[in-house]
């Protein structure tokens, strides 16, 4: 398991100028903004305006805080996002654009490569068991989420992640909040 503190995560602009992003990790490494295989980000939202995009990936935005949001992602009925949504997938190369709802809010972004590989995000409650297959990546995050492996216990501040690399297991015990789970792995 590796801690991702808050206070590490790489700060970087938008794609489109319009913002700033924390980029929590990025795979591979060294990957710029268009040559990642997988990206996961928070950014805060402070203005009503369209989304960067980002040829051939796929997306999931989940609202972290705040008191949310109406996406208007191209061909479809505008979602209405808050942070007790359930995530919400979207390709990220169509037209997308948010309205604020009460003020600026904290998403968390998960992206992936189409036709490489796949991602999916969940909320949970109650404590939960994860297991990261052989070619998967787990990140877990929720503030004050304890995360259990091989003995060490870990505690999880305001926007710290833990990744769990393939064939790691742990136990994540949400304090307060839920937990959000983020898995990714090869396409299907």
């Amino acid at each position: 398991m590796k801690v991702l503190r808050a206070d590490n995560h790489r700060r970087m602009p938008w794609k489109n100028g319009g913002g700033e992003t924390l980029e929590v990790a990025v795979f591979p490494a060294d990957a710029g903004i268009g040559t990642f295989d997988w990206r996961v980000s928070m950014a805060v939202v402070a203005s009503d305006g369209p989304f960067s995009a980002f040829p051939g990936i796929d997306r999931t935005l989940v609202l972290l805080d705040g008191d949310g949001m109406l996406l208007d992602i191209a061909g479809r009925t505008p979602v209405s996002l808050t942070s007790r949504s359930e995530p919400c997938a979207f390709p990220a190369d169509v037209a997308t654009s948010a309205t604020l709802v009460g003020g600026a809010i904290t998403d968390l972004n998960v992206m992936t490569a189409r036709g490489r590989l796949t991602h999916a995000v969940e909320r949970f409650d109650g404590a939960r068991n994860v297991a990261a297959g052989p070619y998967e990546t787990l990140l877990l995050l929720g503030d004050g989420l304890i995360v259990e492996s091989m003995g060490d216990a870990i505690a999880l501040g305001p926007r710290d992640v833990v990744l769990v690399d393939a064939g790691e297991r742990a136990r994540a015990i949400p304090a307060g909040e839920r937990g959000l789970l983020v898995t990714i792995g090869p396409a299907r």
